[in-house]
């Protein structure tokens, strides 16, 4: 979709579960126990405050999700784990196992008076609790944005813990650039290679599943890119993250494996990669596959305009005009922006004004986690994507058209409005591709979420083997 950080979890807004607790007939035999023992002193029986315990390790307990119109009753899973760095400061990570194997890092994590606090990097969740006095589990509740679920944690032990990733795949690292390693799964298979490119936020992980289902007919690969994941983050700095800079990762990741004219398969913004290649390198892959990623920043419409990519294009213009000396370079400029950049900004400006209309505005909206490399890197790539207009490989663009919003059918006005906003802009693409690049097979496939090889496995899988099987 357009720039947007997606992430699953929306399927959890507005969820409820249950703890069951001790039974009173438990409760009622200890009592008994008690009241026949001696009396000890107080030093001797009581076990150490919570706050004296170590919270580090894993902990893992189940989000019970009740039935609503849009799904059955389903539990997730939810795995917590907290270290220390080498300052004595608290880290951690935690996974949603049931949906995906990507770790998501803490904004925030504190641990005291026996009460534990995290917040969520990049989407609004947190979580309070309060430790047992065994230190063995926590009684807490997990914040879905303003709604909360009851979710009791367990200290997980060698025997109890469960796989954070079972997906059959082996992992390398491969070097791109001096100081800059990514990671690379393979998940094995026969066939013509395919490399699998993740959307923002992502690392390859997250194909688990899907690229398995690939494996009977093609070697698949997939590329966790820089930034983020097991990934290595260099200094945001000149073009370090660019568009062009990422498909030049992913030209050495093909060139280390010795991989031969793969299929190159990129869900949402991997749509820039792809394009980048297929723009600059159309020899080195047999084609390219966009998995609800065709969107500007992969092929840019002059007819249509992009709000975030003519504002980049202007800022370029305007540091070349403080920058050109000589008055002939200065009046080239100015012509330029006249005659292209600064009508068609006006144009996205009227456009931008319209959407927002109506919309209110966020109270309390929490300040960015300016450590946060995730986010770092995000912004980093927002700001670096490019104008692609010209592409020349085969191409399979598959368009969730129009998206499932969630939430089931827009009630009010607002919902109405943004959900047509969303099927013009997404309408607008798709036809694009068709009218744009002559070697485009453009899929629609209505309702289907913006993650539509897990939305929408099945098709997407049928889809892709019948067009890679066709490619010469």
């Amino acid at each position: 979709m357009r720039r947007e950080l997606h992430c699953y979890w929306k399927l959890l807004l507005g969820l409820t579960c249950r703890i069951v607790g001790a039974t009173a007939l438990l409760l009622a035999a200890n009592q008994v126990r008690a009241n026949a023992q001696p009396a000890v002193p107080a030093s001797q029986t009581a076990p150490p405050a919570a706050s004296a315990l170590d919270i580090t390790g894993t902990w893992q307990g189940t989000l019970h999700i009740r039935e609503t119109d849009q799904h059955p009753p389903i539990d997730l899973r939810l795995v917590v784990k907290i270290s220390k760095t080498d300052a004595g400061a608290l880290e951690a990570l935690w996974y949603s196992i049931d949906q995906s194997p990507q770790s998501l890092p803490m904004a925030t994590i504190t641990f005291q008076n026996g009460v534990l606090k995290f917040k969520s990097s990049l989407i609004e969740r947190s979580y309070e609790g309060k430790m047992s006095d065994d230190g063995k589990s926590i009684a807490g509740t997990w914040m879905e944005g303003t709604t909360p679920i009851v979710l009791p944690l367990e200290r997980a032990t060698k025997s109890t813990a469960w796989a954070t990733d079972s997906s059959k795949h082996t992992v390398q690292f491969v070097t791109v650039e001096p100081g800059v390693k990514l990671e690379v799964l393979d998940w094995g298979g026969t066939g013509r290679p395919l490399v699998l490119l993740t959307g923002l936020g992502n690392d390859a992980h997250v194909f688990d599943g899907f690229a398995e289902k690939l494996t009977n007919k093609y070697h698949v690969y997939g590329i966790t890119r820089r930034g983020f994941g097991a990934s290595d983050s260099p200094p945001v700095s000149g073009d370090a993250y660019s568009a062009n800079r990422l498909g030049d990762d992913v030209v050495a990741v093909i060139d280390k494996l010795g991989l031969e004219k793969p299929v190159l398969v990129g869900h949402s913004i991997a749509g820039e990669e792809l394009s980048s290649i297929g723009s600059r390198f159309p020899a080195r892959v047999a084609g390219l596959i966009y998995l609800d990623a065709g969107y500007p920043y992969a092929l840019y419409d002059p007819t249509r305009g992009d709000f975030g990519l003519d504002n980049i294009a202007l800022r370029e213009k305007m540091t070349e005009l403080s920058n050109a000396q000589d008055p002939s370079a200065i009046r080239a400029v100015i012509a330029e922006m006249l005659k292209t950049d600064l009508p068609q900004y006006e144009k996205d400006l009227v456009a931008r004004q319209k959407e927002l209309e109506g919309q209110p505005d966020i109270p309390n909206r929490p300040a960015p986690d300016k450590k946060d490399r995730r986010r770092i890197s995000a912004e980093a790539i927002l700001a670096g994507e490019q104008k692609y207009t010209d592409i020349t490989s085969p191409v399979l663009a598959i368009f969730a058209d129009p998206h499932n919003m969630g939430g089931g059918t827009p009630t009010d006005e607002m919902q109405k409005a943004a959900a047509a906003r969303d099927a013009e802009f997404t309408e607008g693409q798709a036809t694009a591709w068709e009218r744009m690049v002559p070697t485009a097979k453009v899929i629609r496939i209505p309702n289907a979420n913006h993650y539509v090889f897990k939305s929408n496995e099945a098709e997407v899988l049928k889809d892709v083997e019948e067009w890679v099987d066709g490619l010469k």
